[in-house]
């Protein structure tokens, strides 16, 4: 079997159920793991380097308003890789190539391969994504097994976390503008041990207003920038240190504003989640799973 994945979620659960092997090309954003980043790059970013916040954000939104892709894919390549498999997803058209971008492209193949979206809108839609990957890669087995070992690491962490105040969380998936983080973040910050005042579990992201998370007056804020690290996303907070509504909200007057992994641990709808809810878990009540 020859897998093309273009969603750096379905790489990482491709290699943590035992597929990396059959993976034959991947998205210039697949990372992880680093063995990832040895298979040929299928895709590319149709929006310019180097951009601020609020210009990727105007970006995004008349590039994807214009009904055009934020990114490239090399249909050329594909063909000459020859897939069975191509994983990609419909749910979000800034987190990736779209599964009806993927569509036009293997339409002229002479051999049409399967096209495997994932689109998961809940932590339990991401375990049967993982299980949907295992069955269609003739690796159940090690699917069952990540699983089970992923439930218990949320079990320690319930069980941790039970019967402690829970404090009322914003999480900013983007910060100029706000974007509250949707989907899956809520329900995150819920097996943690925390209150999300903005989002419930399943909403998608949305824009947020300075005052819209003024008024919600969070007792902390947890950053996660879509596509940053804990370092870049403590970057984009300094970029706001002079900012009168951010310098206003008692959370930034109490030094409660926690950078994230965002592009590791909870934007990308994997495994990892579960390293993202131990996070929130110790940065809420200071505690660590055991397993």
């Amino acid at each position: 079997m020859r897998i093309i994945s273009l969603v750096p979620n379905g790489t990482e659960i491709l290699f943590a159920v035992g597929a990396g092997d059959l993976v034959v090309g991947v998205s210039h954003e697949c990372d992880f793991p680093p063995e990832a980043r040895t298979r040929p790059i299928l895709t590319g970013s149709a929006l310019q380097p180097g951009m601020s916040a609020a210009e990727v954000d105007a970006a995004v939104a008349a590039q994807v308003g214009s009904g055009l892709s934020l990114y490239t894919l090399d249909d050329a390549q594909i063909a000459a890789l020859d897939p069975d498999v191509i994983v990609t997803q419909e749910l979000c058209p800034v987190c990736a190539v779209s599964t009806e971008q993927v569509e036009g492209a293997v339409r002229p193949l002479p051999h049409c391969p399967e096209v495997l979206s994932l689109d998961p809108h809940s932590l339990q839609d991401v375990f049967a994504d993982i299980r949907q990957v295992g069955a269609a890669t003739g690796h159940t087995a090690e699917a069952e097994a990540l699983l089970a070992g992923l439930e218990a690491r949320l079990d320690a962490v319930r069980a941790r976390v039970a019967g402690r105040p829970r404090p009322r969380v914003v999480a900013l998936e983007w910060l100029d503008p706000f974007f509250a983080g949707g989907h899956w973040v809520p329900e995150m910050i819920e097996i943690a041990g925390g209150l999300d005042v903005l989002a419930k579990p399943g909403d998608p992201s949305r824009r947020l207003t300075a005052e819209e998370v003024a008024a919600a007056d969070p007792d902390l804020l947890v950053v996660m920038p879509c596509g940053f690290d804990a370092a870049g996303a403590q970057d984009q907070i300094d970029l706001l240190a002079d900012r009168p509504a951010w310098r206003a909200l008692r959370s930034v007057r109490n030094g409660r504003v926690h950078p994230v992994d965002a592009n590791g641990c909870f934007s990308r709808p994997g495994p990892r989640l579960v390293d993202g809810i131990e996070r929130l878990a110790a940065i809420f009540h200071g505690v660590r799973s055991e397993l």
